[in-house]
C-alpha cells in the first residue's frame, strides 16, 4: 500500500528510543523526511545514525526538551527550513508517572502535564504556520489508553492523559477549517524503555521479560505490543488514505481495555 509519504517532512519527538523511535524508522521506510528530538543529545544522535543506515533518509536530530517553549520553536523552525515545511507533527515525549493520589507529589504532577499537555501545545504552535501551508497535514498525538480508562497507581497519567484525549478532539474541530488533521493513538502495553522507570513500582524485583508475561496473562491477544506495531498505526494516519479521518482516538492495545 502506498501511503503516499515520500519526501513528506515528519517531525517526531521523543524519538530517541522506543516508539518515538520507532515511529521515525516507519515515516523514514515509508520515504518521509523525519526530523527528530529527545533531551539526551548523545542518544538523540545514535538514533539518527541508526535510522540513517536503516532508511537512507534525511533524518534530521536536534536536542531539544519540549517543555521549554523556546527549544520548541528552535527545533520547528530549523526543521522547516531544513526541509522546506512540515507536513506531519508526532507528539510523543512523555514517560508515565507511578502512584495513587497520595504518593503523586504535586512537583511531578506539574512536571507530567507539562510533558504530555503543554508540550504537545508548544509544538503544535510552533508548527502550526507551516501545517497550514501543507495539502496533506497531519498531527498524530501518542497518548495511552489509560486516559479512557482509570488506573488507580497511574492517577496522575490517567487524568492527564484524559485531559490530551479532550484537547485532541476539540483541536481536530479547530484545525479542520485548515484541512489538518488531528488524531490521537493510544498504546497499551508495550516492550519499551519506559518500563525502566515503572517495573519496580509494579513489580519490584522482577525481570523484565516476566512482567512481560503477566502483562500478556490479562491482554486478549496474549502477548505484550510490539513497539512497530505502533508506529504502523501512526504511519497510516500519517498517510493519503486516512484522509477523512480527524478527530479520532484510536486504541491500540490487543483487547486490553474494556471500555466501548
Amino acid at each position: 500500500m502506498d501511503l503516499g509519504l515520500d519526501n513528506r517532512i515528519a517531525i517526531v519527538t521523543g524519538a530517541s528510543k522506543g516508539i518515538g523511535l520507532a515511529i521515525a524508522l516507519e515515516l523514514a521506510r515509508e520515504g518521509a523526511s523525519v526530523a527528530i528530538c529527545a533531551r539526551g543529545a548523545e542518544a538523540l544522535e545514535a538514533a539518527a545514525e541508526q535510522l540513517r543506515a536503516q532508511t537512507g533518509r534525511p533524518i534530521l536530530a536536534i536536542a531539544a526538551d519540549v517543555t521549554d517553549q523556546s527549544a520548541v520553536s528552535h527545533f520547528v523552525e530549523t526543521t522547516a527550513a531544513a526541509h522546506g515545511g512540515i507536513d506531519i507533527l508526532v507528539n510523543n515525549a512523555g514517560s508515565p508517572v507511578t502512584g495513587t493520589f497520595e504518593e503523586v507529589s504535586l512537583e511531578d504532577w506539574r512536571a507530567d502535564l507539562d510533558v504530555k499537555l503543554f508540550a504537545p501545545v508548544y509544538c503544535i504552535r510552533a508548527a502550526l504556520p507551516f501545517l497550514k501551508q501543507s495539502d496533506q497535514a497531519r498531527i498524530i498525538n501518542i497518548n495511552s489508553i489509560v486516559g479512557k480508562q482509570s488506573t488507580p497507581d497511574y492517577i496522575a497519567n490517567s487524568a492527564d492523559r484524559a485531559a490530551c484525549l479532550g484537547f485532541n478532539k476539540v483541536l481536530s474541530d479547530n484545525l479542520a477549517r485548515y484541512g489538518i488533521l488531528v488524531n490521537s493513538v493510544n498504546p497499551g502495553n508495550v516492550k519499551s524503555e519506559a518500563w525502566d522507570s515503572t517495573l519496580d513500582y509494579f513489580a519490584p524485583g522482577s525481570e523484565l521479560e516476566n512482567w512481560y508475561r503477566e502483562l500478556a496473562s490479562i491482554t486478549p491477544l496474549r502477548r505484550v505490543a510490539e513497539a512497530h506495531e505502533i508506529a504502523a498505526v501512526v504511519a497510516f494516519l500519517a498517510g493519503k488514505r486516512a484522509s477523512y479521518l480527524t478527530g479520532a482516538s484510536i486504541d491500540v492495545d490487543g483487547g486490553l481495555t474494556r471500555h466501548i
